[in-house]
Formats: C-alpha cells, structure tokens, sequence
C-alpha cells in the first residue's frame, strides 16, 4: 500500500497538473470529508471541479510533511483566484485513500514586497 504522503501528493498532482478525473476513484474516499467552505463533501465535487479550471490554471507542490496519517502540502496555485495563491493542503489518509481535506489559502506577496525580501513559495 502507498504511503500517505505519496497518496496525498498523487492527489494532488493528478487533479491540479494531470487534470486527471479518475484521480477521484483512485485517490478519495467515498466519504470524503471536505473542510474548504466553497466546496462541498463527498468526492462528487472533484471531478466538476478539474473539469471547471482554466487553461491558465496551474499548481506546484513544494515542501512535503507528513506524520502518521496527516500530509501536508506547501503549494502555488495560479488562477484559483485573481493573484497566486500560497496554501498549505492538509490531509488525512485512512485506508490508502485521502479521507479528509483542509486548506490554508493566502495571497502571494511578491519578494520585492516582503519586509525579509523571501518568497512565500520555494522549493525545498
């Protein structure tokens, strides 16, 4: 069986980069628990959702952490929203499949705007 961090991460890239629906089947339990506000439960929703992103829609995974069976993904996401979008995915896995989803989304500031002069987004 695959890890959990590795079925977060196949989740992940197989909705936001593949634009891959059978994601869903592979990838989600059927009684997925959804915690973003503007996405309901179950695992109905995803499908609708790859299949409304726009051609200019993009997603990069950074720097992975996991623990027993949460994962947590520091990503980009452009054109979610008007501006890139920095997030952290959280995931719960339970029996190979993400069984449960949360997400910590804030706009990019550039690097020239930061008072540190680092990105919010770099690879690990």
């Amino acid at each position: 069986m695959e890890e959990p961090k590795q079925i977060a991460l196949c989740a992940l890239t197989g909705a936001f980069i593949d634009r891959d629906a059978s994601v869903v089947e592979r990838y989600f339990a059927p009684d997925y628990i959804q915690h973003n506000p503007a996405i309901p439960n179950g695992p109905s929703a995803i499908p609708g959702l790859i299949a409304g992103l726009s051609k200019d829609f993009s997603y990069e995974p950074g720097m992975v952490v996991a623990e027993g069976d949460l994962v947590m993904v520091h990503g980009r996401y452009v054109g979610w929203g008007p501006k890139p979008m920095i997030a952290v995915d959280i995931f719960r896995v339970a029996n190979g499949k993400v069984a449960e989803h949360w997400d910590v989304l804030q706009e990019e500031v550039p690097r020239s705007a930061t008072a540190s002069g680092n990105p919010m987004f770099t690879h690990p």
